[in-house]
Parts: structure tokens; C-alpha cells; sequence
């Protein structure tokens, strides 16, 4: 599917009549959004309803049946999956470096991790985490990378309230002035986030 340059208002991504199948078992039918930039979203649906499907076609990762997307021409998307994706037989220093290249410095780094993770686990093997753990670092290596749109998909699952409370604490302030659509099973992490409820 192109993404079309869009002759809407500046800033916005507009999803027109998305559709698409999986085994001819509808999960996106006609799916029409307009999200403003900046802002913050969060989709709310029972599993199976398209959230992630639509995640993963922003993404590129699939492909639409019908439909168009506008807004996407020359941004960067960092995005965080229902799985944390992360290279456990590694530490988080290269899980975090291999997302930033050269472009953050070892102290920047280090600083990132201690925002939401202890110091003694930055050399850690990550197959030695917690889940709650690897969900943060999953979080922090996102927003590590320059992005115009973050997509979250169910971001606090395994964290405690603590932690969850951090979470949305640092992914605000990285994302001033971006646009944000997370999914949720959850109106507080919603709030959390300050977004918009979106119910598909």
C-alpha cells in the first residue's frame, strides 16, 4: 500500500477505510481516524479487533487490503510491540546501542537506563531481567532513537504501579510536541499518558 502525500492539515495522519483480513476473518473493516500532531491517542478494543494489525501496517510490516494512510511521507516511527523484541543473550548496553549507533555517548546512555532502571543492571545479561524489567528496556531503547510518531503497543504490561507511574512520566516529556497512539485494555494507562480515548 503507497502513502500518498497528503494535502490534509499539517501535522495530522488521517486513516481512510483501512480494511484488512487475516484467513478471510475480518480485523480491520473501513477503519477511518484523524489524529492531530501532536497528540496522544490510546486505542481501546477487545483483543483481535485490529489494534496491533494496525500497528504493524503503520509500520510498513503488513499491508492493507483497501485503504489509504496520509501523513506518514518523511516521518520516523519508533514503536514498542506487544513482545519486547530484545536481545536477550546480550546486555542492555547493546540492546540500547544497537538502536543508537554512535549517536548517544556511553553517559547518555547510562543516563537514559537509570531513568526507569538500576545502574547495576546496565551490563547485565538481559535474559536476567524481570519481565517488568525487559518491558522498561523495551520502552527506553523507543525512545532512545529520534522519532516523529511513537507507537505503544500495550507498553505497561508487567510493570507495577511504581513503575508504570515512571513509564509514563519520561515517555511525556520524550514525546513533546509528537504524535502518540498506544493500545491499552486499561482507561488508566490512557490517562496516564494524557491521550484521547479512540474505542474501535
Amino acid at each position: 500500500m503507497k502513502h500518498p502525500k497528503s494535502d490534509s492539515a499539517a501535522g495530522s495522519l488521517l486513516i481512510r477505510g483501512l480494511c484488512k483480513s487475516f484467513d478471510e476473518k475480518n480485523v480491520l473493516s473501513h477503519l477511518t481516524l484523524s489524529l492531530s500532531c501532536p497528540g496522544s491517542y490510546c486505542l481501546m478494543a477487545p483483543s483481535g479487533t485490529g489494534k496491533t494489525t494496525l500497528f504493524s501496517i503503520l509500520l510498513g510490516l503488513e499491508q492493507a487490503d483497501c485503504g489509504s494512510i496520509e501523513g506518514l511521507d518523511g516521518k520516523r516511527i519508533s514503536a514498542v510491540f506487544q513482545e519486547n523484541r530484545l536481545l536477550e543473550g546480550y546486555d542492555a548496553l547493546t540492546n540500547l546501542r544497537l538502536v543508537t549507533g554512535s549517536r548517544l555517548c556511553l553517559h547518555q546512555l547510562q543516563a537514559l537506563f537509570l531513568t526507569l532502571l538500576p545502574a547495576d543492571a546496565f551490563k547485565q545479561p538481559v535474559s536476567e531481567f524481570s519481565g517488568g524489567m525487559k518491558r522498561r528496556l523495551a520502552l527506553l531503547r523507543a525512545l532512545a532513537v529520534p522519532f516523529d510518531i511513537l507507537l505503544l503497543d500495550e507498553p505497561f504490561t508487567g510493570l507495577d504501579e511504581e513503575n508504570r507511574q515512571k513509564a509514563a512520566a519520561l515517555i511525556r516529556e520524550r514525546t513533546a510536541g509528537k504524535l502518540v497512539i498506544a493500545s491499552s485494555h486499561l482507561e488508566g494507562d490512557a490517562e496516564l499518558l494524557g491521550a484521547k480515548i479512540i474505542r474501535l
